[in-house]
């Protein structure tokens, strides 16, 4: 019973990342359709990015105490791209150069997207799994 609450923390936990990534995306969108000025896109993008940051960071380390091995490592490749992006500080959003990186943030975070969809589907998994488990 235990590991059902574990997955339907990891379930939330990546619905809410998704959320995230899904409000980034949108603040793009509506700057490419000149819905919304170029500042308040980037500080509400620039907002939300040190959260999600947290977010993985803590849902990884969340696996690695509750002995789910397997989706820390699937985290690793998400939490080290989103390191070296800090570290070259290069996870913010600049002003300036907004227009010109637009069709690259919203690769990048289609990419992110993807790739959390991916671990949420291993999630809901391992949930249905851990259920029917519990159940016999």
């Amino acid at each position: 019973m235990g590991d059902l609450f574990v997955w339907l923390i990891s379930f939330f936990s990546l619905v809410a990342l998704l959320i995230v990534l899904v409000y980034q995306l949108m603040c793009l969108a509506d700057l490419e359709f000149d819905y919304i000025n170029p500042y308040d896109s980037a500080s509400r993008i620039n907002k939300v990015v040190m959260p999600e940051f947290v977010a993985i960071g803590v849902l990884c380390l969340f696996y690695l105490l509750t002995g789910h091995w397997g989706m820390s490592m699937l985290c690793g490749p998400y939490i080290y791209y989103n390191v070296r992006l800090y570290l070259r500080r290069q996870y913010l959003v600049d002003v300036t150069e907004i227009f010109n990186m637009l069709n690259w943030e919203k690769k990048r975070r289609l990419f992110k997207l993807a790739y959390l969809v991916f671990l949420l589907f291993l999630s809901i998994f391992w949930m249905i799994y851990s259920a029917l488990e519990d159940d016999e």
